[in-house]
């Protein structure tokens, strides 16, 4: 196979090349490394890239496919992962001075699952500090800029996850989500992210942000290979209040059984407030193709939403002192003054205010799965903005200003509260060439539903075969 004109290229399209051995895992990794050394200084996808143990690890899984030890579709694909994650060997920073030498002597679950599977690790990506923040803007080891307009942000915290899957610097990515960063950055940049189930995947050997609202997830090309993804990493996490009633939410025949019937519940309050006009006719429009792919669309009526922001806010730097206080007292010169700030502010929170945001964390999730008792999806939008300037803490949107962190998490934080399986797809691009997400939510443990709507709209629109020119072969 010719890579060298194809830069839109998906798991699912080369996972059979890879079977029939028509491609070799050693030319597909070849290929990602150059454009990993191409892309990298404009894009900055990238903390640490692995290409020795990479080619290594593409020539051991050829010499097992040649032998009949195909493992399945994953076998030989070039995987990145967030830079929160374990490697064993390979350093894993957080984004942060504070771990810029820290080398985990074993791989996270996640990590062993994808190796298990024959992935391919080319390297960590680019985060927010910590994780702790939406616009992917670091001040130790620079911005990741946007693909699609390089002076915009990528969206964050896995906002080097985003990118290297949207200019093919890996074919799929693991990111983490406590308030909306696998979606957010999906968004702004124009490809899949998928939060599965709290519990579906687990969170041992991530470094945490918030332990009970951080999430494991895939970011991808497609919805297919999104659920490919999801299926390798899935199992029970041994910290979730319950475990998943199976370890395996996705399979081809479901994926592709199209939408017809399908309830999607559109929530106008809340959701649909303070939108830039292009997000706004984009995700409509996307509600109006799910119509006519057979899906019932009606009105849900969401509450207590407004309440999403100030829970959140609390439990997450309630949590993230936890892990940060001790850093905090010693090194504090060593943070981001931003994220320092934010957490110093709260340092002399109460236990009982923390236990009161829990509790009312409860009843709102309560609240939310009895809205949707009587749909199977929700669409709303991912971000009620397209990507934003590097510069500036601002957005304009509407006749009014918002800060951007408080906007690019406007949407996605709820998702974190509820636990529930979200996905964010592209669903149109504005006036200045930048993507639109449409964020579905589905119901507890049913990613399978979930992946089946996404992929008929998908597969009905144009929006994934988009490319941006950045990051063109």
């Amino acid at each position: 196979m010719d890579l060298r004109n194809d830069s839109n290229l998906t798991i699912s399209q080369l996972a059979p090349l890879i079977r029939r051995r028509k491609l070799s895992p050693l030319e597909l990794t070849r290929w990602i490394l150059a454009r990993i050394e191409r892309i990298q200084p404009h894009i900055n996808a990238y903390i640490t890239v692995t290409p020795e143990l990479a080619l290594r690890r593409a020539k051991q899984a050829e010499k097992e496919i040649a032998r009949g030890g195909y493992r399945g579709p994953l076998h030989g694909i070039p995987f990145s992962l967030k830079d929160l994650i374990y490697t064993r060997g390979i350093r894993t920073t957080a984004g942060s001075r504070i771990l810029r030498r820290f080398v985990p002597t074993e791989d996270a679950p996640v990590v062993r699952r994808l190796l298990d599977a024959g992935a391919v690790v080319v390297g960590k990506t680019n985060l927010h500090e910590f994780a702790y923040g939406a616009t992917n803007v670091n001040i130790h080891y620079g911005a990741v800029r946007n693909p699609w307009d390089l002076q915009r942000m990528s969206g964050g915290s896995s906002g080097g996850s985003a990118a290297s899957v949207a200019t093919a610097q890996s074919l799929a990515s693991l990111g983490t989500d406590t308030g909306g960063s696998i979606r957010i950055p999906a968004a702004a940049c124009g490809c899949v992210g998928l939060k599965p189930t709290r519990g579906r995947v687990p969170l041992e050997g991530v470094i945490p942000l918030a332990s009970t609202l951080d999430h494991v997830g895939p970011l991808c090309r497609c919805v297919e290979d999104a659920g490919l993804v999801l299926n390798a990493i899935a199992g029970s996490d041994p910290r979730a209040q319950c475990p998943p009633p199976s370890p395996a939410p996705f399979s081809l025949p479901e994926l592709r059984a199209g939408c017809r019937g399908v309830r999607v519940g559109v929530p106008r309050q809340y959701f649909f407030d303070r939108l830039q006009g292009s997000v706004r006719a984009a995700v409509q429009a996307a509600i109006g193709r799910l119509e006519e792919l057979g899906c019932e669309v009606r009105e849900v009526r969401l509450e207590r939403m407004r309440e999403t922001a100030r829970l959140a806010g609390v439990i997450t730097v309630a949590e993230a002192l936890v892990y940060h206080r001790r850093w905090i007292e010693a090194r504090g010169r060593d943070y981001d003054p931003a994220i320092l700030a934010r957490m110093q502010a709260d340092m002399d929170m109460t236990a009982v205010e923390y236990l009161q945001a829990q509790e009312r964390r409860r009843e709102y999730t309560a609240a939310f799965e009895r809205a949707m008792s009587g749909i199977d999806v929700l669409a709303t939008p991912t971000l009620p903005i397209v990507a934003p300037p590097i510069e500036g803490d601002v957005v304009a949107v509407g006749r009014s200003r918002e800060d951007v962190r408080m906007a690019l998490l406007r949407l996605t934080r709820p998702g974190n509260l509820t636990g529930l399986p979200s996905i964010s797809l592209p669903c149109g691009f504005s006036a200045e060439n930048l993507p639109v997400g449409l964020q579905l939510t589905g119901k507890r443990w049913n990613e399978s539903a979930l992946l089946r709507v996404a992929y008929a709209y998908e597969q009905a629109t144009p929006w994934h075969n988009r490319f941006p020119e950045s990051a063109a072969s």
